[in-house]
């Protein structure tokens, strides 16, 4: 009799420790799936305010049309693929083709910066002030959003890996998740952004 007690101990708990690694994984992959929306968020803004910032730039930037219609592909194709992070922010490969749009579309918004330096009355021009300061502030904002996704993958990543829970994680369909990494080392660095 003390056997079996001893047996269903052990088989409860076991059964206790799997379900408490389920709930443990499922509490920080919702973690990194929310930390994923608030970059979601900015990004959201950032690609409100640059059909501002294009159509500011196109009435001083007549001879720029390349670099204007290069942001504006840029921006669609990062939109695209934000929306379909937004909807699988566990798909690494839709955070992947995520990171490469937003790497485009800030080398696309570097060289519109660079060449609206040889404009001054473009930065002169008080809209075109409004929406770059705009813009500061929500890069730096994207900038905090992805530092804590990336902690929040982090965690998750680490916990998921660790014995024992590796034996059941990938059995309970919890993926690696994917880091929010910008491919060049000029897209890493926060977008600068100075009129003066």
């Amino acid at each position: 009799m003390t056997t079996f007690l001893w047996v269903l101990l052990g088989l409860g708990f076991i059964i206790f420790y799997i379900v408490y690694v389920q709930n443990r994984l499922v509490i920080l992959r919702n973690r990194f799936k929310n930390a994923f929306s608030q970059i979601d968020i900015q990004l959201k803004r950032r690609y409100d305010l640059i059909p501002n910032l294009v159509e500011t730039a196109r009435a001083y930037m007549t001879h720029e049309r390349e670099t204007l219609e290069a942001v504006t592909k840029a921006r669609q194709q990062a939109v695209q693929a934000s929306q379909q992070a937004r909807q699988h922010p566990d798909d690494a490969a839709a955070i992947q083709a995520l990171v490469s749009a937003e790497t485009i579309l800030t080398g696309s918004m570097g060289r519109l910066f660079a060449l609206s330096e040889n404009y001054p009355e473009l930065r002169a021009d008080q809209s075109m002030a409004q929406v770059m300061e705009e813009l500061t502030s929500t890069e730096n904002r994207i900038a905090f959003a992805r530092q804590h996704y990336n902690d929040s993958v982090m965690i998750y990543n680490s916990y998921r890996e660790q014995f024992p829970q590796a034996l059941f994680a990938q059995n309970f369909g919890f993926r690696e998740a994917e880091f929010f990494r910008l491919e060049t080392p000029e897209a890493r660095n926060t977008l600068k952004i100075s009129f003066r």
